[in-house]
């Protein structure tokens, strides 16, 4: 594997971990985190209830990920267009990105309120619940999730020509605090109150720098690939 892929591949992490702490993705991951912990006493169904939840997410955007990327490049008139272009759209799609991190452009869209309901609603499933969530979350897209899903882990995949593992990355990312905590439930800690407030503290400010460094990247974009100036 290349330093290049190794990049793109921890980008996708990133992307997936903003994406789960942002406000509106983190209500529905403290919604799966309320059903899984329901049975603190039994360690071993959280985790794998947090598993499950994992897998969900990741599936889902698998499966996406390769339908929208294998459709863009498998289609010859829209792949050769992407060979040629793909450097002076990213700087646009940069740019549009950064703008939605840093609530300079903002989009009313509700989906959490399904999320919640739904934790009610499978609870006759037991562990496989986990799994349910982790399907239904992950495809309740907020104006924050859609923008980093739809337009910058897209663009990243179509970059690497990676249909499974950048996606795979991302679903692993977006569920990695969900997994944290149900180990910290499971260990019978007491610091998960804690532990959301620094989450919400620590997402402001990485949405705000990640904000800025697309916002940057995207006018080097422009600059060097749309205009010719760099």
């Amino acid at each position: 594997m290349t330093g290049e892929m190794l990049i793109g591949l921890a980008s996708a992490a990133w992307l997936g971990i903003l994406t789960s702490i942002s406000p509106c993705p983190l209500a529905t991951n403290i919604a799966a985190i309320s059903f899984i912990g329901r049975r603190v006493a039994n360690a071993r169904y959280v985790v794998t209830t947090g598993l499950l939840y994992t897998l969900g997410r990741s599936v889902v955007y698998i499966v996406l990920g390769a339908v929208l990327v294998s459709s863009l490049l498998t289609t010859h008139v829209v792949s050769q267009f992407l060979q040629d272009h793909m450097s002076k759209l990213l700087g646009p799609i940069l740019i549009l990105v950064g703008m939605i991190l840093l609530d300079l452009l903002r989009f009313n869209m509700r989906g959490a309120g399904v999320g919640e309901k739904l934790g009610q609603r499978v609870e006759s499933l037991g562990v496989w619940g986990g799994l349910v969530l982790g399907v239904v979350f992950a495809l309740s897209f907020c104006p924050g999730s859609a923008a980093l899903f739809f337009l910058s882990l897209v663009s990243l995949a179509i970059k690497y020509e990676s249909r499974f593992l950048v996606p795979l990355v991302y679903g692993v990312g977006t569920a990695l605090p969900v997994m944290a905590f149900a180990i910290l439930i499971a260990v019978g800690t007491g610091a998960v109150g804690r532990a959301f407030n620094k989450i919400t503290q620590f997402e402001l400010w990485a949405r705000r720098v990640t904000g800025v460094i697309f916002i940057g990247l995207g006018i080097y974009f422009c600059l060097a690939f749309i205009f010719d100036v760099l």
